[in-house]
């Protein structure tokens, strides 16, 4: 084969991986394996419309701060949760926002909570809460497990930071895997809190 041949043989398949992408990427359904039923939108959240979502896992067990919480106690509400960890980066420069929103919201059918992954004690985890303002309870889970709980090709946590909105039913309505700011925080959680 020539060089020609090879160059325009290549160009073919850079262009069918191309379509394939793209395809997956304006409002198809994405994630693992098969028809998962959710849509990753342009600003890297992804939805499930609300006869599509998956419930969310048994989430409880102790906080950083050594209470005992459990998330399905605040069905009604919409509930906002925020996995971090103390030593990444991202979740310090995220952090700030997480604060401010959950303050603003206060009183308004929303909960945060976060759950703390990989610090290998609660002082770190504990001082980050305190010097970022963070007032919401966050799980203690060191080794991750919580996290295992979610269903594969559902909208699960799979990285630190990520985010996820549940519904008032306790169905996970939204997703982010990255680090998130106010105005990207609020597109994931106001379309939630408006559903009646």
């Amino acid at each position: 084969m020539s060089t020609r041949s090879r160059a325009v043989q290549l160009s073919a398949m850079a262009a069918v991986a191309a379509l394939s992408l793209s395809a997956c990427g304006n409002g198809g359904t994405s994630g693992g394996g098969g028809n998962t039923n959710f849509v990753t939108g342009n600003n890297g959240i992804d939805t499930a419309a609300r006869g599509e979502r998956a419930a969310a896992p048994d989430l409880s067990g102790k906080t950083i701060d050594g209470k005992t919480l459990d998330v399905a106690g605040y069905k009604g509400k919409v509930v906002v949760i925020n996995v971090w960890g103390s030593w990444c980066g991202p979740c310090r420069e995220e952090a700030q926002y997480f604060a401010k929103v959950s303050k603003a919201y206060e009183g308004k059918d929303v909960q945060f909570v976060g759950i703390n992954t990989r610090d290998t004690s609660t002082t770190p985890a504990v001082a980050f809460e305190k010097e970022h303002g963070i007032g919401y309870p966050s799980l203690y889970d060191p080794t991750g497990r919580l996290m295992l709980r979610f269903k594969k090709g559902t909208l699960n946590p799979q990285l630190i930071p990520s985010t996820l909105v549940l519904d008032r039913d306790g169905n996970v309505a939204a997703r982010a895997l990255e680090a998130l700011d106010d105005t990207a925080l609020l597109k994931m959680l106001k379309p939630v809190l408006a559903e009646k």
